[in-house]
């Protein structure tokens, strides 16, 4: 068993200026997304330019912020939409009143690239797989924050690697995300994109891995509580909407092997 170390959730203090780590690992996700662009452009089947990869990083930096918002507002809050709308769009903006959504941000994302790729003229397809080997170090990175923010805590365990929060031992979830959806995507993604693939190929990798560890994953979280479980004790509102990623990944990966053959 180990004891969670209470980390300071502030990493930076300067009066009232405050710096979280939450808010940094962010910032340290798109430096990493740019330093791995930057790196993809050298290779021969590269739709972008080194010039164009500050303006991708960019668009895709909205994208997840107001994505991810919304995305929370909308699928963990959509209570307050139903009783108290105005209200409901005055709290989007108010990211320290609640959380961010991944698959909000996901979806932020492809549509912030969606725009991109019309404004530059580039393949919207090969414009994803492209983004697709950027985006798990941000994903790890965002998990530690979970991690130092002391949140999404995984059910209890008697399991050695449990963490002991609060007097309860239980799966660091938070841990477990980072390293699956984090370094072990990004290793496969990176390696499998080094040599030019099939149009979609890197995109549907992305959606089949990432669906298919957060829905394992689930079965250690606890869901919100304010959602809970959606069926029996199992069934959580984060494996429901990873399923399609996984379905449709899987879906682009058989279509294109038929049609090779």
């Amino acid at each position: 068993m180990l004891v969670y170390p209470e980390i300071n959730p502030i990493a930076i203090s300067l009066g009232p200026f405050q710096i979280a780590w939450y808010g940094l690992m962010y910032l340290f996700g798109f430096l990493a997304a740019y330093w791995l662009a930057v790196k993809r452009t050298k290779k021969d089947w590269s739709p972008l330019a080194n010039n164009q990869i500050e303006d991708l990083i960019l668009y895709s930096a909205v994208g997840v912020i107001l994505g991810g918002r919304l995305g929370y507002m909308f699928f963990y809050d959509m209570e307050s939409l139903i009783s108290d709308p105005i209200n409901w769009f005055v709290r989007v903006p108010q990211i320290w009143q609640g959380g961010m959504s991944f698959h909000g941000g996901f979806l932020g994302v492809i549509l912030a690239v969606k725009m991109f790729s019309s404004n530059e003229k580039v393949d919207f397809v090969e414009l994803i797989d492209f983004v697709a080997p950027l985006v798990p170090i941000g994903l790890g990175l965002g998990r530690l924050g979970n991690f130092i923010n002391n949140e999404l805590w995984g059910k209890t365990t008697d399991a050695s690697i449990g963490f002991l929060v609060d007097g309860v031992v239980r799966h660091p979830t938070q841990l477990y995300e980072a390293a699956l959806e984090g370094l072990v995507l990004f290793l496969i993604l990176w390696i499998y994109s080094q040599v030019e693939r099939g149009r979609g190929l890197v995109a549907a990798a992305f959606l089949f891995y990432y669906g298919f560890f957060r829905i394992f994953i689930e079965f250690f979280r606890i869901p919100d509580s304010h959602i809970g479980y959606l069926f029996g004790e199992w069934l959580t509102l984060g494996q429901v909407l990873s399923f399609p990623m996984l379905i449709l990944g899987l879906w682009i990966i058989i279509h294109y092997r038929f049609k090779e053959e």
